[in-house]
């Protein structure tokens, strides 16, 4: 048997390794996203025996580095970022437990310059609330919270919806033949990267539209927001079913599970922004979630037309490129929007246009794929049944135009 040249064979995986590679995108403004270190924090509980009382961060989705005692009632928190700089998202999450009825004044301790963003979320009996403002003194130099406990509570910046949560909700909403739940990777620690494949009979050459979120942990309202979206594309309609018959949906719930469940206040485990890695794909998460992609626009031989990517900040609006004539819907979002405002009782969209300089997925979309790109904010306190309204209505609305076109 004749041997094989091994710098033929060098040659040959070198290509394959390429090919399957997917091609960079160059910005303006490129970011730097190889690793960085991390802090972890310990995960321990915080027990004041003298005073009936515990505080924990052992569940996923916590974040507490530190609690000091400096009097009966009166106890600072302090919540430290995975590393810095970073974006003033200061998260906390913990749990306190008393076993007498009492009245506490926590004070939430963030290291300079960073302050207190979130309004807290209290979790009692099955229930999140927000806290009222009666609970709230920021007169000193400390947010504090004034916190009436007998039992436990969960209290944290937003609601807790850690890649259990997440998980649960997949599950529930892929029970359709058409919808495929998919591992498509692995993040940096190992946790599952996953993939809702949905589409109404065969793919093949059907235009793909992408929706993801939770790129960054704490912005669980973007989260509610394509829950709802996604919730209602998957109805038993005709609609839907007309949206799934022309269309074929990937769908990404949980981009950074390593951040969620740690805690972080906005990067993943390799202690980076995976919402600046639409470039090199230095990080798992996103070079999985961009090998899916490519890998599936090759295989049914379709075109990237459309992403949505879900987040929060401080109000709602909708980042967009301000570059439309070369993709496949110059006027949608026009439409889109029109649409939206009349839907929805006294809502305006708050539209943002610009073109992205840094690697961020609605550049991503534009730049590599010619596709329309839009980042999808909702605001941190927006009440969650206008969430659920928005994410329905904005989900009828783009199936309604897209059927059309």
């Amino acid at each position: 048997m004749k041997s094989i040249n091994p710098v033929f064979l060098l040659a040959f995986w070198s290509l394959a390794f390429i090919s399957c590679s997917p091609a960079k995108v160059n910005f303006e403004r490129p970011v730097d996203t190889s690793s960085k270190n991390i802090i972890y924090q310990n995960k321990t509980t915080y027990v004041f025996k003298d005073q009936n009382l515990s505080f924990s961060n052992q569940f996923n989705g916590a974040r507490l580095n530190g609690v000091k005692q400096l009097n009966d009632s009166l106890y600072r928190l302090y919540f430290k970022p995975e590393n810095t700089p970073i974006n003033n998202s200061s998260y906390y999450a913990f749990d306190v437990q008393s076993n007498i009825q009492q009245t506490l004044y926590l004070q939430f301790s963030y290291p300079p310059p960073y302050i207190h963003r979130y309004v807290p979320k209290i979790y009692r009996d099955g229930v999140w609330e927000n806290s009222s403002s009666e609970q709230v003194d920021t007169t000193g130099t400390y947010y504090q919270l004034i916190l009436p406990l007998k039992g436990k509570a969960r209290v944290a910046a937003q609601e807790i919806q850690n890649s259990q949560d997440v998980a649960n909700w997949v599950y529930d909403n892929s029970q359709a033949p058409y919808v495929q739940w998919k591992t498509i990777g692995k993040s940096k620690l190992g946790r599952p990267l996953w993939v809702m494949d949905i589409a109404q009979g065969n793919p093949r050459g059907k235009p793909i539209v992408v929706f993801l979120t939770r790129q960054h942990p704490p912005e669980v309202t973007g989260y509610l927001a394509f829950k709802s979206f996604m919730e209602t594309l998957l109805e038993e309609n005709d609609l839907s079913t007309a949206f799934l018959e022309q269309y074929h949906v990937l769908a990404f719930p949980m981009v950074n599970p390593d951040g969620v469940d740690l805690g972080h206040w906005r990067h993943n485990a390799g202690g980076i922004d995976t919402n600046r890695d639409w470039s090199e794909y230095r990080q798992p998460e996103v070079r999985a979630i961009v090998k899916y992609i490519e890998k599936t626009l090759r295989k049914e031989k379709a075109n990237l037309v459309l992403g949505l990517d879900f987040h929060s900040t401080w109000y709602d609006v909708f980042y967009t490129n301000k570059e439309r004539d070369k993709t496949p819907y110059p006027t949608l979002l026009e439409q889109w929007f029109r649409l939206l405002e009349k839907e929805i009782p006294h809502y305006s969209v708050n539209e943002k246009a610009s073109n992205s300089t840094q690697p961020v997925s609605k550049g991503w979309l534009l730049y590599r794929h010619s596709a329309v790109g839009v980042t999808y904010e909702i605001g941190d306190e927006t009440p969650r049944d206008s969430i659920r309204l928005i994410g329905e209505t904005s989900a009828r609305a783009l199936m309604e135009l897209l059927v059309k076109k």
